[in-house]
């Protein structure tokens, strides 16, 4: 079985029901989510040997978190456990033209506080056929920035392929200090994951004639944007993500893979209606993976990709909690949403 070895901070979700605004309730539901960890989760639903690491308090609250991880599969093995709290954030659906808002509470966490040489990559990557990061992690600090190029030196010398996706997140760090931090990551990566947002915001690479809050795209633009990530730092594959916003309900969801000019391919365009919207690049991410070791073509491999992205934006919660198989459907082209029996 394959081993993937995912990288970042797992929070503590905390949320009103529904659509209610947070001034509104006295009360607010809890789940878990975290990039990487939502990519884990992913991978394990698929049947993947999925580890993820980071670093949990060990008192009740880091074994709630690391429990929601073990109840999908995912494997705990290399989750250190020390340190003063659980990184939390707060979560508002949006809905019609009211967008969702996120609120971090995460200074201090357990993994901000980790250092580097706590992690042993060398054992922790052994066997693993592929290791991913986001740009997320590296935004906690210098520690992280250095622990996530520590995982993907190591992950090269087990002959591991190396995944990042951009995501950067405004409220954690400036473009400059993302810049910055991610040219050095990036030097380390095979596999870049982006959309239009991210690598403008990172790298100032934007996509000519698209402006994604009017719902215009520019597919021309979108090769020349993976085109010029792939120039700048040699990644072997460039994916990216297209989000057309028609509202907070309804998006129109797209991808394209590009290995070069000569191989590329864009996906089918799904119309989104949507339930929850968080984790939707996570499991883009995380689809990918999985394609990619199921060594699927280009084009099948972005089709996976963004089915199981699509599926991801009708489920509740942080994690995509979707099978083989109704990915498999709804990249085959079944997107009628019938009823099974």
């Amino acid at each position: 079985m394959d081993k993937v070895v995912t990288f970042g901070e797992i929070m503590l979700r905390i949320q009103p029901a529904d659509y209610y605004r947070f001034v509104q309730v006295d009360s607010m539901t809890t789940t878990f989510g975290g990039g990487e960890a939502n990519v884990s989760v992913s991978l394990a639903n698929y049947g993947i040997d999925s580890y993820y690491v980071t670093k949990l308090p060990a008192h009740e609250i880091g074994q709630m978190a690391v429990n929601s991880l073990r109840r999908y599969g995912v494997k705990t093995d290399y989750i250190l456990r020390g340190g003063p709290r659980i990184g939390i954030y707060y979560n508002e659906k949006g809905a019609s033209q009211r967008g969702s808002k996120c609120i971090y509470d995460r200074a201090g966490s357990s993994i901000q506080l980790a250092k580097p040489e706590e992690f042993d990559w060398k054992t922790i990557l052994a066997g693993a056929k592929w290791f991913h990061i986001t740009g997320i992690t590296p935004a906690l600090g210098q520690n992280m920035v250095n622990a996530c190029i520590d995982g993907c030196k190591a992950a090269h010398e087990a002959g591991a392929t190396v995944s990042c996706d951009l995501n950067y997140r405004a409220k954690l760090w400036t473009k400059e200090q993302a810049r910055i931090a991610m040219t050095e990551i990036c030097k380390h990566v095979d596999v870049c994951i982006s959309n239009e947002d991210d690598a403008n915001d990172v790298f100032g690479i934007k996509s000519e004639g698209t402006d994604t809050t009017k719902g215009e795209l520019n597919n021309d633009g979108y090769i020349s944007v993976a085109r010029q990530l792939k120039e700048k730092f040699g990644f072997k594959k460039v994916a990216i993500t297209l989000r057309s916003s028609i509202n907070a309900n309804r998006n129109d969801w797209q991808g394209l893979l590009y290995i070069d000019d000569n191989d590329l391919a864009f996906s089918k365009k799904h119309e989104l209606w949507i339930v929850d919207r968080v984790g939707g690049g996570d499991s883009f991410a995380a689809g990918l993976i999985y394609s990619q070791l199921k060594g699927m073509s280009t084009q099948d491999s972005i089709n996976w990709a963004v089915a199981a992205s699509a599926l991801k934006h009708s489920v509740i919660g942080d994690f995509n909690m979707m099978s083989v198989e109704e990915v498999n459907k709804l990249a085959g082209g079944d997107g009628s949403g019938r009823i099974q029996r």
